[in-house]
């Protein structure tokens, strides 16, 4: 196990971890969370080596394998798929024995490398590092060209590729989502859930670390504090330890009543449809966490915009694309037909470069249709957040100059006032954006948005440089936006929570997505489950050709007659039976506990939901609710997860 013992260290005069302790047991995935500078990535440098604790002390079994993503790319002229198959140290260590004794001529040491290969799967290594790539997004003629063809954030997917070949005990991700399409990192859960080793992600996508993560590590006032639970349980954990405080209370009441209302409104407008019946559950659960954020940096919300027309604007057989160099024109999304009615709020769907921020552009205006009618409403106005917005941003330019801007006749104390509420206050205001960081500068984009009262809103990717405190204070002011929504975004608990209805781009058409995002992650996962059978099969083609033929001496046994082979089929069918029993009998068992630990769930949510729970003389009994209640939910996500490996066995066995 990963144990931390009075851990103490500094960087320079700052001191970072003081006398914290905490465990991580084999084979756990830990979501690593804390504001930013708490020191998440120093974290990682201690157990990589690179930093030693300046007090106490920290242990990690010696033999224990650990794997990371690098942070450079080097320039080499190596194709993807041999870059990536770098990352299995061990295999690469053989073919060198391989290729050692061949060149000494030494037929027996050869012999052994090559059974050592066999051994370490080498024949089936060229097909699953294609189903890495192919997984993160690559196609299958990308594997085959040189690293020094991509850019920077098809390298960092190289990278990932190449530190999930690894055959590692421990693996540490620091933001591997960043660079990462919906697609992919639906194709990384799915991966890391089949991951054997332990796992520690730092990550601000709360939906990503829901999925994966059974512990949760929350570093705040130079502690790592361990949380039983993936993110959402961790949230409610600490709220109700917040919540205990009686002047944190009143506060957490205070915002939730300030939810409610707005859900409330929201459920008398919903349909029976799926998609609108989530945005309620996701509002619903934004209920009960929302106290976790008492602390959080800031809050703010969009002003509401003026009178909106209907519709908003109007596509009419539209192609979205480019103009090359030499005049020609590249289509990206074709015959376009939307018609974009007042109060919509539209998720768009699909996997990188088939046109998303294509067709986003030219909804804004940016890029010019290359044929077709689009037409606006008398009254549009139009808020756009473009992929590359931070870009816009003139760095020596000050936060006060750049919406002085946008209203050269607006009182300046008021451009003050609008800035420090989102968190631009004082000596920030007037200081240059150039030394500050992502997440700064793109609470500015979207304050110079928002200061413009659009009616509809046309986000890209708008929570790439956001922290998990600033993405939940945007999550919640679109809840409660008043005007119309188009979203692309990669973080799927902003999708569901502020959108009720999908539409996918995908083979260069836009149509509607009948699902919701479930629906759309079991579509995804089916496409990739195809894919890895079909590198499977063709590996096993592989390595039975590397065989050199070796099953054709079993030809004899064909003559088996059809008695014979009767009871050879009863025999397999009894031995079937026999290995489901043991399983069959798990999943009841699994069931049957599940079933008890959600009533007694239910008693205990009620229990701390209720008010009268927090009077003094309650205190003992809440205090032990809330204990319970974490061990509860830990619980419960064991026994899911285990419930699951045992259908898959199950299914596995047919």
């Amino acid at each position: 196990m990963i144990r931390f013992n009075q851990f103490s260290l500094a960087r320079g005069t700052k001191p970072l971890f003081d006398n914290t302790t905490f465990t991580l047991n084999p084979g756990e995935k830990a979501g690593l969370v804390g504001a930013n500078g708490a020191g998440k990535s120093t974290l990682f440098a201690v157990l990589l080596g690179e930093l030693h604790a300046d007090g106490g002390d920290f242990s990690i079994p010696p033999t224990w394998r650990i794997a990371h993503v690098a942070q450079e790319t080097p320039a080499v002229d190596k194709t993807a798929l041999a870059y990536t198959l770098d990352g299995d140290a061990a295999l690469r260590a053989i073919e060198a024995r391989i290729a050692q004794a061949s060149a000494a001529h030494d037929g027996a040491a050869e012999a052994e490398a090559h059974a050592a290969f066999a051994d370490a799967d080498g024949y089936t290594a060229p097909a699953r590092a294609e189903a890495l790539l192919l997984g993160l997004g690559f196609t299958l003629d990308q594997t085959r060209e040189p690293v020094t063809s991509f850019s920077g954030g098809w390298r960092m997917r190289l990278n990932l590729a190449q530190a999930l070949m690894c055959r590692s005990d421990l693996l540490l991700l620091d933001e591997p989502t960043n660079h990462l399409d919906l697609d992919a990192i639906v194709w990384l859960e799915d991966w890391l859930h089949r991951y054997p080793g332990t796992l520690i992600v730092i990550s601000h996508d709360r939906e990503f670390l829901d999925s994966i993560c059974n512990v949760t590590l929350h570093l705040e006032q130079q502690q790592i504090k361990r949380y039983g639970g993936n993110y959402s349980q961790f949230e409610v954990q600490r709220a109700q330890q917040l919540a205990l405080q009686q002047s944190a209370f009143e506060k957490q009441q205070r915002t939730v009543a300030h939810l409610q209302s707005y859900i409330n409104r929201f459920k008398a407008q919903a349909t029976k449809a799926r998609q609108a019946q989530s945005r309620v559950k996701a509002l619903e659960k934004m209920e009960l966490i929302a106290p976790a954020h008492i602390a959080s940096p800031f809050t703010f919300e969009f002003r509401t915009p003026d009178s909106a027309p209907n519709p908003m604007m109007v596509m009419e057989d539209v192609r979205c694309g480019y103009h090359a160099e030499d005049g020609s024109e590249i289509p990206i999304v074709e015959r376009v037909m939307l018609s974009i009615q007042n109060g919509q709020r539209i998720g768009l769907l699909g996997a990188n470069g088939q046109g998303k921020s294509t067709l986003i552009k030219t909804l804004a205006g940016t890029l010019e249709a290359l044929s077709g009618h689009v037409r606006e409403g008398k009254g549009l106005r139009i808020g756009y957040f473009a992929q590359h917005q931070l870009e816009t941003l003139r760095p020596d330019d000050t936060p006060l100059q750049h919406l002085a801007r946008l209203a050269p006749d607006t009182r300046e104390q008021e451009l003050r006032d609008f800035l420090g509420s989102f968190n631009f206050s004082g000596d920030m205001a007037t200081a240059k954006i150039a030394p500050f960081s992502g997440g700064e500068k793109a609470r500015l984009a979207l304050a110079l948005i928002i200061w413009q009262k659009p009616n509809l809103l046309l986000l890209d990717e708008p929570t790439n440089h956001l922290d998990l405190e600033t993405r939940h204070a945007l999550t919640m002011a679109l809840a409660q936006f008043e005007g119309t929504l188009i979203l692309v975004s990669h973080d799927r608990h902003l999708l569901r929570a502020t959108t009720d209805q999908f539409m996918l781009v995908a083979k260069h058409r836009l149509q509607e997505f009948d699902g919701d995002l479930d629906d759309y992650r079991d579509w995804l996962l089916q496409h990739a489950a195809e894919q890895r059978a079909a590198l499977k099969a063709n590996a096993a083609g592989n390595a039975g050709a590397a065989g050199n033929g070796a099953g054709a001496a079993n030809g004899a046994d064909s003559g088996v007659n059809r008695k014979e082979q009767r009871r050879l089929e009863a025999e397999t069918r009894q031995k079937l039976a026999h290995l489901k029993k043991p399983l069959q009998s798990r999943i009841a068992k699994i069931e049957k506990e599940m079933d008890a630990l959600n009533a007694e769930k239910a008693t205990l949510d009620a229990f701390v939901a209720d008010p009268a729970s927090y009077e003094p003389e309650q205190k003992n009994k809440l205090t032990e609710a809330i204990r319970r209640q974490a061990d509860v939910n830990a619980r419960l996500e064991t026994l899911e997860a285990e419930w699951l490996e045992t259908h898959d066995e199950l299914e596995q066995i047919g």
